[in-house]
This record gives structure tokens, sequence and C-alpha cells, in this order.
């Protein structure tokens, strides 16, 4: 049975954090089986390696070459044919035949009885097969050199060639969310361009009466839209394409046709407020009648309320193509930890990324933490170290859902399992950091 975000099974009661990520995983692949069925060229560009960072790698990059190209010294010191080694603490005594540096190979071949002066990188010489550090000699002239066979082993202290990438193997797979480390590889092999996916297209707006855009006046109960802002850092730190639909009113008309214009747009919407009992009867009408979206209550604090599923095409107003939509919830704070913990691995399923969740550590809580068992916390906290040097946490104050300071000043999410009751002083805590995140 396929997936609907409307399945009654899902919507009897709250449902947990890991059931809630799990039916949009599910649904987030058919929309991608979809995709791959119809077949488009358009979802991968080529792009040079300096406007790679942050993109989706599209295919397999192979490495044109062996690294290291040739056996070469994985340190200083000398080099020589490791055959004259055994197990007592006989003196091996070796002529210096020269000195390789990395970038000048040694042209001649090193004889048995010989060595060469090696530096870290230089290629290794014909006839050698060892290094010995140059600390572990014992004596040393101009022209000699003397240490104990036993001092090392047969190939010790030499990199092979392809030892690290194979010509023609995977140097990077396919899926790779880029990193700064990706494109340093990819320039050492002198590759220039990389096939990734397209930029996936966002849409984002913000519902409310009572908002009011940067620059403009604030009168009586109104208040300044801090959630397109919000959402817009967090995915550019995806580098995906933003397309900003501003501030919509409370009233049907006025958000049929901002979620219409939005859809035939973009890949994704993000919409912020409307979602709560109360605020969502005509939503949710709007909702259903534009595609397949179903209103949770999530067990989780904050960011209960959620509305989630697709927009299906419709002729003559929307694309041949589904909409991913995620309705998120008004307040601040709730707005960051849903697209922390919902929306950004969703974003980078649907671009084709191969590792979607963000990673999770622990620190030791330095304070007590109340919590209620039966839902799944996400406290703002900031993460630190005690004398001992081991991590320790601790909350930044207040933890309310509109307190967007509670946001600002931490570096970090305290994760507080669906089951999990009051936290003590000194209790390990999962936290995951915003760094790369948010």
């Amino acid at each position: 049975m396929k997936y609907s975000p409307n399945n009654p099974i899902l919507l009897t009661s709250s449902l947990h954090v890991d059931e809630a990520r799990k039916a949009i995983a599910q649904l987030v692949n058919e929309l991608i089986a979809e995709s791959n069925a119809i077949g488009d060229a358009s979802d991968t560009e080529i792009v040079s390696l300096d406007q790679a960072i942050n993109r989706i790698l599209a295919e397999d990059l192979l490495s044109p070459i062996d690294v290291p190209a040739a056996d070469n010294s994985a340190m200083d010191g000398y080099a020589f044919n490791g055959q004259c080694l055994g197990t007592d603490d006989a003196t091996v005594s070796l002529k210096i035949m020269g000195t390789a540096f990395a970038g000048k190979p040694y042209e001649g071949k090193i004889n048995p009885g010989e060595c060469l002066k090696i530096m870290t990188g230089a290629v290794m010489p014909a006839g050698c097969d060892t290094v010995i550090p140059q600390e572990f000699t014992s004596a040393q002239t101009e022209t000699h050199i003397e240490f104990p066979q036993n001092q090392l082993k047969p190939g010790e202290n030499r990199r092979l060639r392809g030892e690290d990438l194979q010509q023609g193997k995977p140097a990077i797979s396919a899926g790779r969310l880029l990193r700064p480390s990706d494109l340093g590889l990819a320039a050492s092999l002198g590759i220039a361009s990389l096939k990734v996916k397209r930029k996936l297209k966002v849409a984002i707006l913000s519902s409310g009466d009572e908002l009011r855009s940067l620059g403009q006046t604030l009168d009586a109960g109104s208040i300044y839209d801090s959630n397109r802002h919000s959402l817009t850092g967090l995915l550019n730190r995806l580098n995906l394409e933003i397309i900003d639909c501003g501030i919509v009113r409370d009233d049907p008309a006025s958000l049929k046709n901002a979620f219409i214009d939005a859809a035939t747009k973009a890949d994704v919407l993000i919409s912020s407020g409307g979602v709560s009992v109360g605020e969502a009867d005509f939503t949710k009408q709007i909702m259903q009648e534009l595609g397949d979206v179903g209103f949770w209550k999530i067990a989780m604090r904050p960011g209960r309320p959620m509305a989630f599923g697709v927009f299906k095409p419709i002729a003559g107003k929307l694309p041949a193509r589904k909409t991913l939509f995620f309705g998120l919830p008004g307040n601040p704070v709730a707005v960051m930890v849903t697209f922390y913990q919902f929306v950004r691995s969703a974003l980078l399923q649907l671009n084709g990324a191969n590792q979607t969740e963000p990673p999770i550590t622990q620190a030791i809580s330095e304070a007590p933490i109340r919590k209620k068992a039966g839902r799944t916390e996400f406290q703002r906290a900031i993460l630190g170290r005690n004398a001992d040097g081991r991590p320790t946490v601790r909350l930044t104050g207040s933890q309310g859902a509109g307190i967007l300071r509670s946001m600002s000043e931490a570096n970090c999410f305290v994760i507080l399992a669906h089951d999990q009751g009051n936290i003590a002083a000194g209790d390990w805590v999962d936290i995951a950091l915003f760094d790369g995140l948010l």
C-alpha cells in the first residue's frame, strides 16, 4: 500500500518523531521513483569545483590516476633493500649513494649494502623497498649509516603505488554532499569540474495577519516575520535555490493562490503558521483540495503541529509533477526544530544524497533537566568541556517555542528521547551540533 499522509493509522494519536520521519522518507522515496520513471537529463549539471560546495555529486567520481602515482617514502630517512634485515640486533652498515627529494626522483639504482637519503613523498628508487627514519640510525657520517637490523621489518615506511586510490576506481561516491575536503581531493586528481544534482527549488512563505516584513512599521498586535529569514539561512546551508513568496494573509483565497503560485515554481514548498488547532480549518480544506496533505500532531517539543504531503498536478494550475509540502508551526523556534528534524533530511534525500541523517554525539549535563516521558524534546544548549576535558552541556535558559534567543545563543540541541524522563546533573545526554546543520 502506497503511503498517504492522511492514513488514519498514522493519525489516531500523536505520532512519535521516528514514525513521522519514516513516513516522510517513504513518501520521498515514492516521489524519487516517479521522477526516475519519467527520466530528466536536466536533473544534473556540470559545475566548476568552486561552485560545487554543498552540492550533491550525481555520479561516482573515478580516479584518472593512481594515488600515489609511484611507490614513495612515508617519512624522512634512508631508503634501502629490506632483505638485509633480520631478527637479532646485529648492526647493518649501509653506504649513502645520494639524496632523493619529493618531485626530484633519484635516477640510479641502489644495490645491496647501499642506501639513499630520502625525503617524505620522494619516489622510492629502484632496488629499495624499505625506509628507516633518520632518528632510528645509531651512527651517521656523510657516507654511511648504521642501525640494529631488528629496528624494523622489510617494506616499512613505504607507500605503495595506488595505495590510496587506484586508477578507474571511485574516489568519491555518487550521492555525496560535497565538502571542502572533497573539492580538494578532486583537485588533487586534476579534475576541474563535477557532475552534480540540480539544485532543488524550495519556495517559502509565512502566513498570518499579524506578520510584517522588515522595513514596515509595527502597529498594535503585529510582529516582524522572522521565520522566512531563518528558513533562508537553513536552506542556504544546503545550497538550494530559494523562492521567497513573502507573507500571506489569513484568508482562503490569498492562501490558495499563494500555494498554487509557489507549487508551479518549486519542487518543495515550506510554509510556517496556520497548522495548529483552530488556525487550520480553512487551510486544511485548501491543502486537501490541491493535494494529499495530512495534519499531524507529533509527540515532540517544540513543534507539535505540522502538515505534510504533496500537491498533485492540476490541469491548468499545477505542473505535471508533485510538489512536496511541509506546513511548519508558526513559533520561530518550532520552525527551526521541525526543519532540523524532518525537512532537512527530506530535502537531502529528494536531492539524491546518500547521507541524510545529522550526526549525534553525547555530553554530560551540567544541571538537572525536567522532561516528561511520552514526547521527544529538543532543548537548546551550549556545548563545552569540564576540567577533566570531557564534553559538557548546559541549557540556554527558558526553552519556550517563541524564544528565538534560545536558538541564537545555543550551539547544539540536547535531544531527549520519547520514553526518557528527568535528567540528573552528571547524566550523559544525546546532542546534535548546529555547525554544518543550522
